[in-house]
Parts: C-alpha cells; structure tokens; sequence
C-alpha cells in the first residue's frame, strides 16, 4: 500500500510496513521470479489538505515539499523500487484517469446524486463515507459526527454486495479481514412484514429474520427519524411525540446503540394488527431502533429479545413466550435470564406448534406471502458509497448539471435528468488556483465560489450549465492506482488519442491480478473494500479495457502495528519515530533488520533505542567476521550447519518470519565465529541469505570479496542438500545410579558397538567412577547407559 505523504513525513511505522514488502520482494526476486515493487504517494485529499491548513500552506505547494521529502526518505530505506513508474494521485496525468472512471460508474447507472442523511464532519468540514465512520467518530481524527440531509454524489456498491461477499471465499485473506468485510456486508436473509395501523390506511413494514417468533409480537417500535413517526401521533400523544424526536436527534448512532443503556420510548396512542393473532400492537417511538437498519421499524418480540424484554418490561407490555428452552421450558417468561433467543421447538404459535424454528420460519414466510402480508427479502448491512467531498484538494467530480434539461426532462441518463459527464477528451479537469481553498463548513466546496471555474456549456443543449464543484473522495484515487504503476511510461499513456488508456491490457495481462499485496489490517472495509468493488466494475466494462480478472489481491498479508511507549505510533500520540536520525546514526540496513527482528512481521513490536544498538552490534560483527576470516574448506559440521541454515531462512522468509530468520542468522554467525572453517561457497549462501534484509552492507562485501559477478541482488537464492539435513551425531544421557552425571556424543554407526559407547561414557564421568565398584552396566542402545555401582 502506498503512503499519504502528510505530516513530517515517514515514521518507522510505515518503513516497517514497507521494509517487510521490500524483503519480500529481493527475496522472490532472488528465486528467480520476475518482480516489480513500485512506490507513489496517494497525496490528494483530506489527511494531505489539512496538513496544509496546519503549516499555512496552498495544498498543492506542499505536495511538492512532501512530494520530495517523502521520495528522499524512501530511497534511504534501501527498498528496491522502480524509480522510472512512480506516481502521485495529484499528478493531472493521473487524477485525469481517476475522472475517467467516474464517468464509467456514471454511463453504467452506477453513479447516482440524491438527497439522504449522511455523516458529516464538523472538524473536516466535510461528508465521508459509513466506511469512514468508526463507533460514531471520523476515522481521521475522531470527531464525533453529525447527522446532515445533503445532495451528494454515491457509487452503488449494493448492485456488487453478493459478489463481493460470494468472491471472500476465493481470496486468501486473513480470516479477520474476511470476516470484517463479511460483517460489513452484513448479508441477511429475512422477510418484510405488513402491518395494518387500526382505524388508518397506513402500513408499517418490518423487516425480519425471525418470523418464526411472530405469535409472540406485541408491539411495534418505530425509529424517530421514520417517515410515520409523528404522523401516527394521535392528538393527545402529539407534543409528547415531538419532543422525544427531537431529544432523540441531538444523539449519536453509537450513544443510541450502546449496550446496557436504558431503554427510552413516547407511545403515539396508535395501534397496529398482528394478523397472526388479531392482537392490537401498540405503536412506540424508541431511540434504540435505527434508520439505517431494516426499515427503520422493528416488531417487539420480548420473549425472545432481550432488548424487546428490556423495552417490554419498562413500559409494561405483554411478553409471550413461542419458543421453549433448551430444557423444553414452557413456563412464561418474567425475568431477562429467561429470554429465550437460541434455539427451540414452537408452542403458543397455532399451526407451527412442535416444530423446530428453522422448519417453522420457512413455514411462516410461506404463509405470509400466500397470505399477502409479507414477502421474502435479501437485506445488507452496507450502503452505497457516498463519494463527493465538500473541500478543495481532490479530483473535481466530472459532471455537468443543466437547469434548463432538468425542467424539460432531459440528461444523458434518463433517470438522472440535467446531468451529463464531462467529454472525455476535456479529462483532466484541473483546479484553479484559488486563495480561499479552505473548507467552509457550508455544505459546498470551496470551488462553488469561483463561476470561472463551474460556468460552462451544456453538452445537451448549449445553454448556460454548472460544473459539479465537489471532488470526490480520496479513496477512489486509490481504489485503481495499482493498474496505473504498470502503465506509466508506455506509448498509451500519453496524449487522448485512441489509444490513450488508464493501463494496458497486455502488460495487465502478465503482471496482474497482484502477488502479494501487503498493507495494513486497519483498512479492511475502506480501500480493500472500495478496490475489489472498482476491480469488478472495470471487469464488467464492455470494451477493450475490460479487466481479466475480478479480484485485485489474490493474496494479502497483514503487518502488524509499530508500538512506541506501550502504544500504537502515531502522530496525535507524540509518540512518532522518525527513521531519518537512526539511517544517518546506525545506516539503513541496521535498521532495516532491526524493525524485522522486533517480532512477527503479522504481528509487529515495540521500538526501543537499545534493541537497534543491539543488532548494530550484529552487523559490525559480520561485518568484521568477513575482513578477518579467510576462506578455506568447509569442515563436515560447517557444511551441514550452511544447508540446516539455507533450509530454515528459506522457510522463514517464505512465511514472512522475518524475525526467526535473523536469529537463525544469528546462530549462523554464533557457530563460524568459534574457530570454525568456511569456504567461499558457505560465505556466498551466507551473504546472500542476509541480502533482503541488509541490501547495501551484503552488495558491499559481495563485491569486495569478488564472491561472485554483478550484484548479490540479482544472483540465485541458496539450495540446500536434503542429505546433509540428516544428524549423525546423537547425544547419549549417561547415568549413575539412575541419575544422570553427563552426556556423550556419539554417531550412528557406532551405536550397536557397545564396548565403544562404555569407553566413552566411563571417560566422561570419571570422576564420579573413582574408588567405586561398578557391580551392572545397562545400555539401551540409542537411549542411555546406566552404571549401577
């Protein structure tokens, strides 16, 4: 994943992440695969614009500060980018493409403006998405959100819900990634249930995956936002009604979902029918039912919900029981513990009574819809992506809108009337330079203020018409960008001629989808969601830029976090290590191997100055080792330990054990420094096993020893020789009495030749043997000799 170029720049938290995928890669490079490891920024919007607005400056100035910054850090880090294919999402030659596919989404029905409640931030001063929105705060700086009724442009990522889910199971992903996108999915299969209000022509619709307990409903709760809520008020109930949805409105999502909090509620004096029962349900406002779940209204069951329960017994309203309990308990149910929500056989439910309530729910939806009253539905957790952003540092939204079409009905969609894409051949549309770039908290960006901008001509009937002014949200400036990396610099990327394309198909063809893609869990329902929804929509293109393949990242590896002072790094906790003094202290290859020795490359670790002192130690130490060793012939215990070390570092590089490999380096290093003798052969393996994680120090001495020709970085990965793997030597407890007094080390063939192993084992406890009588000698060939005195 490529960085926000924000702030100070890189901290060792990033150079964490992207060591452990730049290890990776001279790894697989040095097995023989062809790699390609690019680099850019993902320098347009929010986290880059508001550092502009910290430091006081124009946004598009500071990216070119950041812009250089960031590229100087990175090439210290020693990672082997492709410097000839970098890109920034504010560069015109990409962002011109990022607009391109908005007009794609647009011209396939999947781009669509409507007016709906969303999340704004009062701090961003902007909209974001239900994905950037965590426990009721923004994901960017945590201010809590507020609820807003704006027009803004959404990406129908609930046309792709099914495939997005159904595709989980073809990925390999981290199972708490996959279960993450699942629950964001939040597939659910129910039914939609009518209920008539007495005495009135209305119906309240519930939505349901448990109809099976429907004999026990006994009242209706309605959210404070539904669109009934104060219209079934009866006269008498009306100011209480007003007061609690106005009440209820001034909180969060989060502080009405919060478990354990007590239940609240205004009765409307309106009644709805269970047409199961005939019993008169009455209607309820209630901040704990939610607009943006189901329908907005829930069908209280309270024998079998214990929110339901905890509502019923507030306001006193009947409680049912329709299921048993797991004991076969009838009895009715008074107290929360009883509340019986597993699974059990139906009673008090007329014809389902006896039955299990999975063979009852199929039953009751099957009379429902016979009955006409109800009808099955597939319902998900995820909404569409709402894309625009009322701020200034983005890709302006290509679209034009014209009030004159609109009257007359007209557009470039039929149900999107006054609105047209932007000619393909006018991409990119650039932003002005503007003073007053800064977001004005109004509801519009801030290019709404410059008609030189937004006046134009519309592309249906000629007269006056409006640019969009928003631009759209960061994220999508990141959902395609690996596509791009491949293209850059190729014949088609330049100028818009028939053959100008985002990226060609043909190289696309060998390099994607992408190996390994490496990069943070924290992302698992934003970019890795928003990447595989645009990877299917641009597979499902109808022209010769159609995507070969549906799924992005085949394969996706997780890094764990970088914890500096017990906690998580970052910059609103002061606790940020920038890896500019510790390159410029220890080099890059110290701390290089340090970040990957701190723990599991899955799991990360906590960064301390002593630990690098430490493995800067290390490396002076192999360091040294090669100025002051001369090569000779490898002894049979050194060539065994070079091919027990090959075979254990391969395996550990392959499951991203960064830090068991160096240790066994370590071993390695522990071993032939003790007089032992190598030939130029083990240092070549040995050198070359350690040149993913310390390039530069191991290209140095690669050359320097003339150890083999052109860089180590290109030569071939160490083998092994599986026979060498084979310990002849085995060590035998040796033992006195039964207890043991020392060991001895002895080969295979010379187990069966016990006279041997007796000589031995008197020599290495001769000094518990001395002025004693040994009466018994038992050896267990193998196992252990025992002189009984």
């Amino acid at each position: 994943m490529f960085p926000y170029p924000s702030a100070e720049g890189l901290h060792v938290g990033n150079m964490y992440a992207f060591t452990g995928a730049d290890v990776n890669g001279r790894f697989k490079r040095m097995q023989g695969y062809d790699v390609f490891e690019p680099i850019g920024l993902d320098g347009f919007g929010i986290h880059s614009e508001n550092y502009a607005l910290k430091v006081g400056q124009h946004p598009k100035k500071q990216a070119e500060i950041s812009q250089k910054n960031f590229y100087r850090q990175l090439r210290a880090t020693g990672n082997a980018y492709d410097w000839t294919r970098t890109l920034e999402t504010y560069d015109p030659q990409y962002f011109r493409w990022t607009q391109w596919i908005f007009i794609q989404m647009f011209k396939s029905g999947l781009a669509y403006r409507k007016c709906a409640k969303v999340n704004w931030c009062p701090s961003d001063k902007t909209v974001l998405a239900d994905e950037q929105v965590i426990d009721g705060k923004c994901e960017r700086d945590g201010a809590v959100v507020e609820k807003r009724d704006l027009e803004q442009w959404f990406f129908r990522i609930t046309a792709y819900a099914d495939r997005l889910l159904e595709n989980i199971e073809t990925i390999d992903w981290p199972e708490n990634i996959k279960i993450a996108q699942r629950q964001w999915i939040g597939k659910k299969t129910g039914i939609n249930i009518d209920y008539k209000v007495e005495n009135s022509d209305e119906k309240i619709e519930v939505f349901t995956t448990r109809p099976d307990t429907n004999f026990g409903a006994t009242f209706i709760a309605l959210a404070p936002e539904h669109s009934l809520a104060l219209k079934l008020a009866t006269d008498d109930h009306r100011k209480e009604v007003e007061n609690y949805i106005k009440n209820a409105q001034s909180k969060t999502s989060e502080e009405r979902k919060e478990e354990g909090r007590e239940k609240t509620g205004v009765f409307t004096g309106s009644y709805a029918i269970n047409d199961l029962t005939g019993y008169k349900m009455p209607i309820w406002i209630s901040d704990f039912v939610l607009t943006e779940f189901g329908t907005g209204a829930l069908v209280g069951v309270p024998g079998h919900d214990k929110r339901d329960f905890e509502f019923a017994s507030k306001f006193e309203l009947q409680v049912i029981r329709v299921v048993t309990g797991k004991d076969g308990d009838a009895s009715p149910i008074t107290a929360i513990d009883q509340v019986q929500e597993e699974e059990g056989k139906m009673v008090n439910s007329g014809f389902l009574d006896g039955m299990d309530i999975h063979t009852a729910t199929v039953k009751i939806m099957d009379y429902m819809e016979d009955k006409g009253y109800g009808k099955r539905e597939e319902t998900y957790h995820l909404r569409d992506w709402l894309i625009s952003r009322q701020r200034y540092w983005g890709p302006p939204i290509p679209m034009i809108y014209c009030e004159t079409c609109f009257k007359s009905g007209k557009g470039e969609r039929e149900d999107a009337p006054g609105w047209y894409t932007v000619d393909e051949k006018e991409l990119p549309i650039l932003l002005p330079e503007v003073e007053d770039w800064r977001p004005e908290g109004s509801g519009t960006s801030p290019l709404a203020n410059h008609p030189e901008f937004y006046e134009t001509a519309c592309p249906g009937c000629g007269s006056g018409a409006k640019r969009e002014t928003d631009v759209s949200d960061t994220f999508l400036d990141s959902a395609w960008y690996y596509l791009r990396y491949l293209s850059i610099g190729t014949q088609k990327e330049v100028g818009f001629d028939p053959e100008s394309a985002p990226y060609d198909i043909d190289i696309l063809k060998k390099w994607c989808p992408v190996a390994i893609y490496i990069g943070g869990a924290e992302h698992s329902v934003l970019h890795l969601l928003y990447v595989r929804f645009i990877a299917q929509v641009l597979h499902d293109l109808k022209n010769q830029l159609q995507l070969p393949f549906e799924e992005p990242f085949p394969r996706f590896v997780a890094h764990g976090l970088m914890i500096k002072d017990g906690a998580k790094m970052s910059k609103s906790r002061g606790n940020v290590v920038i890896p500019d003094q510790y390159i410029a202290k220890y080099g890059a290859d110290t701390l290089r191997a340090y970040l990957m020795f701190l723990g599991p490359f899955m799991h990360g670790g906590e960064f301390r100055d002593t630990g690098i002192e430490g493995m800067s130690k290390f490396a002076r130490r192999i360091w040294n080792l090669f100025q002051n060793k001369e090569f000779g012939e490898d002894d049979s215990e050194t060539f065994k330990m070079i091919n027990k070390t090959i075979k254990e570092v391969s395996e550990d590089m392959e499951a991203f054990s960064y830090n068991v490999a160096i240790a066994k380096l370590m071993e390695f290093y522990n071993f032939i420094s003790e007089g032992k003798s190598w030939s130029k052969e083990t240092a070549q393996s040995y050198l070359k096993l350690l040149a993913p994680l310390m390039p530069h120090m191991a290209e140095e001495l690669w050359e320097s020893f003339k150890l083999g020709e052109g860089s180590i970085h290109f030569s071939s990965w160490p083998t092994y020789d599986e026979k060498q793997l084979v310990n002849d030597a085995i060590i035998i407890p040796v033992q006195i009495n039964g207890k043991r007094r020392g060991e001895i080390k002895v080969q295979n063939s010379e187990l069966k030749t016990q006279n041997l192993i007796e000589e031995k084992a008197r020599e290495a406890v001769r000094a518990n043997l001395e002025g004693k009588e040994i009466r018994k000698i038992v050896y267990i060939p193998g196992k252990i000799l025992n002189f009984v005195l």
